[in-house]
């Protein structure tokens, strides 16, 4: 274990704009206590989550001040009393839910600093093959990715997978997982310099929704939905983004689609129409979270050169802040990493 008292941490010290984060190197160093081990993050990666912990959301009442980040890959460097089955260098993953206080970098101190205390419980073994980077970029956005399309069986080879919002963490792991699984991929994006960085992804249509009703142009390119037969339309829509899209993508999907569900970015309350669901009998499939089976499963694909996460660019700490704004103004395809 280090025996340095004090650490560099990005910190959020009060809720508002970005301007409230800073990089301060005089953070105190976690110590291990019996049931927990401190790791050295090697790699820690941003979700828009942070966006939101770090203005602040209705209901939920983050302890200030705290360190953000709730992705992190590193090696243990001290191992609590308690601890069995874990060893210092063990190279680790951590699941970013804490089960007795709630997500790293919000209820407790995040990944965003050289060290970190970590509960055992958390712990995921990272196979040799999988860089701090990849690992890092996975459990938020790909974990959500894989149990909402793999897990949940949702999606099989041949099948049409419409996916709202791609260029983001969780929208690439999507691209990613939707093609290893056989499936016809149709990227949206509010970007057009962003389109031909889906297509070299793997998609197999790219769409600007800013320029283009992503509905209208299903049915033009596959044929309106029948009620009466399976022809027309999309066989799957991943919308996590709600809002104004959610009554196009039940316009847009076949008899017996699914709607897959793990957010509502543009808002929880939109418009509904229940004579699609009905009429073309669609199925609304949610998917809550990840678990550590799915972590290990995507770490597997990693070191196996099955997938790469989508990694946009990897920054210093002293750089955090601006990775996070990048984040925040969509100015990225997939993740921002940080290795403090």
């Amino acid at each position: 274990m280090s025996d340095k008292k004090t650490m560099k941490a990005l910190l959020l010290r009060k809720h508002g704009g970005l301007d409230e984060l800073e990089v301060t190197s005089d953070y105190p160093a976690p110590k291990a206590d019996a049931e927990h081990v401190v790791i050295r993050v090697r790699a820690s990666s941003f979700n828009y989550h942070d966006v939101f912990t770090v203005r602040g959301m209705p209901g939920i009442k983050v302890p200030l001040p705290v360190v953000i980040g709730l992705d992190m890959a590193g090696e243990i460097v001290e191992v609590g009393a308690s601890v069995t089955g874990w060893d210092v260098s063990d190279r680790v993953l951590v699941n970013p839910l804490n089960k007795k206080k709630g997500l790293m970098g919000e209820m407790l101190d995040g990944g965003m600093a050289q060290y970190c205390r970590v509960a055992a419980d958390q712990l995921v073994g990272m196979p040799a093959g999988v860089s701090f980077e990849e690992a890092a970029a996975l459990p938020v956005a790909y974990g959500t990715a894989h149990r909402m399309l793999i897990t949940h069986a949702t999606v099989k080879s041949g099948d049409r997978v419409l996916i709202l919002g791609a260029s983001g963490g969780v929208g690439t792991g999507c691209i990613i997982l939707a093609k290893h699984l056989g499936a016809e991929v149709i990227a949206c994006t509010s970007s057009t310099p962003k389109m031909q960085k889906l297509k070299e992804l793997g998609a197999d249509e790219v769409i600007n929704v800013n320029e283009v009703d992503f509905s209208k142009w299903a049915v033009e390119k596959y044929g309106k939905p029948q009620r009466r037969s399976y022809e027309g339309g999309v066989d799957v829509v991943i919308n996590f983004t709600g809002g104004d899209t959610w009554h196009p993508s039940l316009r847009s999907l076949k008899r017996g689609g699914k709607l897959l569900v793990c957010g509502a970015t543009a808002g929880y309350d939109p418009k509904e129409d229940l004579r699609y669901n009905w009429s073309f009998e669609l199925n609304i499939v949610g998917s809550n979270s990840f678990y550590d089976d799915n972590l290990q499963a995507l770490m597997k694909l990693i070191a196996e050169r099955k997938m790469r996460p989508v990694i946009d660019r990897v920054l210093p700490l002293d750089q955090a802040r601006e990775g996070l704004r990048l984040i925040a103004e969509r100015e990225v395809i997939g993740k921002v990493v940080v290795t403090p």
